[in-house]
């Protein structure tokens, strides 16, 4: 919140938090000097150095050229110290919507050998202007985990190479900035899907805001848009989540959310 974009910082503060078996990151940029407070820095590559033992997986949405013959990127990433068997990187459509600001958008995947089995961790960061793409992104994340339920059953051992089968699970959590406010329909098409983690460590307990909590540059009043949200089979392994809402090393609130081996 003081204008300054600091991977650094940003990684202090993740460990602080929780010590964190995983680390979902939205609007991770390299390259991107003309973003606020950002030098151009490749912040995948500096995060990746800052969180030595995890795995780091980065998927930008946003790939352009910088001009000088590189590349400018802009997506999401994902770290993790437990093992990570497969990656998937999603892109959400993009239908035409040019009467309003908006950029390609995806879903990072990656299924993790968590202690009771492997289970999907998704992270996405929904567009913010066109709710005609919202919507269309939304679609398509339940689309995902319905192919991700459909491939759960072990497939047989019989190919090598990039044939080579490996089973998914119809287990998954999904995080990131959805981009809207509780009261979107948009919410509940997911909640027909998924399980709201705060809401089930949390019965009854109104969720703090997320985002323009401390920044009020795009918005007036607070509100929650930032979520970790499971699959039915994980909703008892749900054993706590919290919010916090004193932090100001990002213009959204962390999410930290704990299972249950």
């Amino acid at each position: 919140m003081d204008g300054r974009v600091d991977p650094a910082r940003i990684a202090r503060k993740a460990m602080a938090l929780c010590d964190p078996d995983v680390c979902c990151f939205q609007e991770v940029a390299a390259n991107f000097a003309t973003l606020e407070g950002s030098a151009g820095e490749d912040q995948a590559g500096r995060l990746e150095q800052l969180f030595p033992g995890y795995s780091a997986h980065f998927a930008a949405a946003v790939d352009i050229p910088d001009g000088r013959g590189g590349r400018r990127r802009f997506g999401n990433m994902i770290l993790s110290r437990i093992p990570v068997r497969q990656v998937f990187r999603h892109s959400l459509p993009w239908p035409s919507d040019p009467g309003v600001p908006n950029m390609p958008r995806m879903a990072l995947e990656a299924v993790v050998e968590a202690p009771w089995g492997p289970v999907s961790v998704v992270t996405t960061h929904l567009e913010f202007y066109s709710a005609k793409q919202r919507a269309a992104q939304v679609e398509c994340l339940i689309e995902q985990q319905a192919e991700r339920a459909a491939h759960a059953p072990a497939p047989p051992a019989r190919a090598t190479g990039a044939f080579e089968p490996f089973a998914r699970s119809a287990a998954s959590i999904l995080t990131g900035d959805f981009n809207m406010r509780p009261e979107d329909p948009l919410v509940a098409r997911l909640l027909a899907v998924w399980r709201d983690a705060w809401a089930l460590a949390n019965p009854g307990a109104a969720p703090p805001p997320t985002f323009g909590l401390h920044d009020k540059r795009f918005e007036s009043e607070p509100y929650r848009c930032d979520y970790v949200l499971v699959t039915p089979d994980l909703v008892p392994r749900v054993a706590a989540v919290r919010i916090d809402v004193a932090a100001q090393e990002s213009d959204h609130q962390p999410v930290v959310v704990e299972f249950s081996r």
